[in-house]
């Protein structure tokens, strides 16, 4: 008689949603009763005068880092939910509210109920701000664990002799009985020859074709995360490897070799993905980037068979790379990007990135280039999410501009917000068309 397997409780653990309406309403239970602990002490000092003091203490921390973030330092070109600091407002209160609900415990396991149930609050508000980005969906994505199998860049095959070659790709390749089932991760810092730009190490994906012998001459696609970000983003968030393995699986081992460069330096960086004193991140991206892949895999050399794409501030240097560099990336994948890159507002962009020369922007800048020039040989795809009240009308004016100059262009909006939960549905969504455009699929 067959047998089922089990998966171990360390897979179904790793695997457990942590975006699922289950999941925020176990939180919310949790957190609740762990609030209900720390406000149930009768003490008449705690209630006169502990509990008040943590509240409003709690309350002017977030406000003055809502004041430094929204108002002063401004790292971020679009402002942070208010719900996002009240999340992080009942957290400090719980936090604060655990020394003095501890000191007035007599027993020890009162003092340990007391620490518990502000971890609970905290582990609440964690678990709603993760629903608002859905940047962690698994337990397992929480602590890094990839959902692919993973190797060291020196172990990766090199170029083979023989490889099948033809457009589309997938009418001339037949996988061996021996290919593997799912692709592999690895990661490598790109050198920066020509740009000098300091960026973090890229996360690449390589599909089961790959590794066969022969080897099918594959296309590429670069990813780009958002600001704040990295590139593991798109592993985890962007669940990059769980969509290619399930479209290799359907396409006979055959997908792009995915490489996800890092576009801001640092998790807060914004370079605004030009050259300038911020970083020269469009030669980063340009030049030292294909060079890379070109010299380090057998990929197929070119450009109609390469792409690039990117959410939020990586969607908006998708499109910047397909305006200003057409013949590098004739193909791109924009997922709620912003109508131009910014550093808030105009004036402070052309400012602190270009001298304040309008002129300078203007000759950089997406929405200026499809305004002035045609592009016939490009093509692209904008994707936003249906309740991003903050992106989606500049994703439809990107993409009446980009019609309008002459590209093959398609638009779809996606039930979220700005959010992994519509960029890792983008992603997989649009996939197969990319893939028709690059060559790989017919």
């Amino acid at each position: 008689m067959a047998t089922t397997s089990r998966p171990s409780p360390v897979n179904w653990l790793a695997s457990l949603s942590l975006v699922s309406d289950t999941t925020s309403a176990v939180a919310s239970v949790a957190g609740v009763l762990g609030a209900i602990w720390l406000l149930a002490c009768r003490k008449r000092w705690y209630l006169q005068r502990a509990l008040p003091a943590c509240l409003l203490g709690a309350a002017a921390v977030t406000l003055a880092i809502y004041l430094v973030v929204e108002k002063l330092w401004r790292p971020f070109p679009d402002p942070i939910e208010i719900p996002i600091y009240v999340w992080i407002g009942v957290a400090l209160a719980a936090l604060l509210l655990m020394v003095p609900r501890t000191l007035a415990a007599r027993r020890v396991l009162t003092r340990v109920v007391s620490v518990l149930a502000a971890l609970l609050v905290v582990v609440a508000a964690a678990a709603q701000i993760n629903m608002v980005f859905a940047a962690y969906p698994t337990v397992g994505s929480l602590f890094g664990l990839a959902d692919a199998n993973s190797v060291s860049l020196d172990q990766v095959p090199g170029p083979e002799a023989d490889v099948v070659t033809g457009s589309p790709l997938d009418t001339v390749w037949s996988p061996p009985p021996s290919l593997q089932t799912e692709g592999e991760l690895t990661s490598a810092t790109i050198e920066a020859t020509a740009s000098n730009f300091s960026a973090r190490p890229a996360q690449i994906y390589l599909p089961p074709a790959y590794f066969a012998d022969p080897r099918p001459l594959l296309p590429v696609l670069v990813l780009l995360a958002g600001q704040p970000g990295q590139p593991e983003d798109w592993l985890n968030g962007g669940k990059l490897a769980e969509t290619m393995n399930d479209f290799a699986r359907d396409h006979a081992g055959l997908a792009p070799v995915v490489v996800v460069a890092d576009a801001t330096g640092s998790t807060l960086a914004n370079p605004l993905c030009v050259d300038s004193p911020l970083g020269n991140v469009d030669t980063y991206l340009s030049r030292d980037v294909p060079t890379w892949i070109e010299s380090t895999f057998q990929v197929d050399p070119n450009p109609r068979s390469w792409a690039i794409g990117g959410l939020s501030y990586g969607g908006t240097c998708a499109i910047q790379m397909a305006t200003n560099h057409p013949d590098i990336y004739p193909t791109f994948l924009d997922l709620s990007g912003q109508i131009e890159p910014t550093l808030g507002d105009r004036s402070r962009t052309v400012n602190e990135a270009f001298g304040g020369d309008e002129s300078a922007f203007e000759a950089v800048n997406p929405m200026d280039l499809l305004e002035t020039k045609r592009f016939p040989d490009s093509g692209g795809a904008f994707v936003v999410g249906a309740d991003d009240d903050e992106y989606r009308a500049g994703q439809q004016a990107m993409y009446k501009a980009a019609e309008a100059a002459g590209m093959d262009v398609r638009y779809s909006e996606i039930p979220g917000g700005h959010s992994f939960a519509v960029w890792s549905e983008g992603l997989k969504q649009q996939l197969p068309w990319l893939m028709q455009r690059v060559g790989l699929i017919s």
